[in-house]
């Protein structure tokens, strides 16, 4: 490995792990600089195995052993080296789980061709809790569905925390950013897709019910915390769903919503 200790003077490469707290600088140099960051070496390796190329590494002395493996492929990329408190002053944070690699982002594919063999997907419109995000590609990928598309104004399904939390399934499920409402209906209607819409309607049938005699193709829509499902989104639905509940509780967090959703519509072969 191209190893580099971390001395008291800066370099330009360690921008991409400063300030790793700032969210809202987060969200601009993620998506604009065409990188983000996997954490820990469980997930490196997922990004890896994905065909996404680290730009640099960053760890603790003690972790070099493990990440000489992993990074095998990589001889040019630099690994930079440092104690404990020269990474917490860089990143913010104490880095217990052991390294960050500023990763390449991989081009997103086109949603026509992702979509097109798949049976069960999952949209994402305007869910802006990068946790939720995260909880829900670790449920798309523990129960099978095919796909993921997250809207135009979705959180970042490759930032840190999502990452964190799918325990790098984002990394795994394929996905990619839809157009707006009228033309990515168009591509899923092409592809022979049933829309259901998992919301709050008095027109919404249970479940239970329409998992009983479910399509053949089914895009299950998952609207933002608060508000939920936008009207344009649930004036393209085929379907509105529901999943009954007790004791008043009107629904469930969205990510828990999902997994429950999918347990019921999962193929059943």
């Amino acid at each position: 490995m191209r190893v580099i200790p971390l001395g008291p003077d800066g370099l330009d490469e360690l921008a991409d792990y400063a300030r790793l707290t700032d969210v809202a600088l987060r969200r601009v140099t993620e998506p604009e600089g065409g990188l983000y960051i996997a954490e820990s070496s469980k997930v490196i390796t997922r990004a890896i195995a994905a065909g996404h190329v680290p730009r640099s590494v960053l760890l603790a002395e003690k972790w070099l052993a493990e990440m000489e493996p992993i990074l095998a492929d990589f001889p040019e990329v630099p690994v930079y080296v440092g104690d404990a408190a020269t990474l917490e002053t860089l990143t913010g944070f104490h880095m217990h789980r052991g390294a960050l690699a500023a990763m390449h982002r991989p081009e997103l594919p086109d949603m026509a061709e992702l979509i097109r063999d798949a049976r069960r997907i999952v949209i994402l419109e305007d869910i802006v809790d990068h946790t939720n995000v995260g909880a829900i590609f670790r449920a798309v990928a523990g129960l099978g569905a095919d796909a993921v598309l997250v809207s135009p104004r979705c959180a970042d399904p490759l930032y840190r925390r999502s990452v964190r939390v799918s325990m790098g399934t984002v990394l795994q499920v394929p996905w990619t950013r839809m157009p707006e409402w009228d033309d990515a209906r168009e591509i899923l209607s092409a592809a022979g897709f049933h829309v259901a819409a998992l919301a709050l309607d008095e027109r919404a049938v249970t479940l239970d019910e329409f998992s009983a005699a479910a399509p053949e193709k089914i895009a299950l829509m998952l609207g933002s915390e608060g508000d939920g499902l936008s009207r344009q989104a649930l004036h393209h639905a085929d379907s509105t769903v529901i999943i009954p509940m007790l004791h008043g509780v009107d629904s469930l967090n969205v990510a828990a919503a999902s997994a429950v959703a999918l347990w019921e519509l999962r193929i059943r072969e």
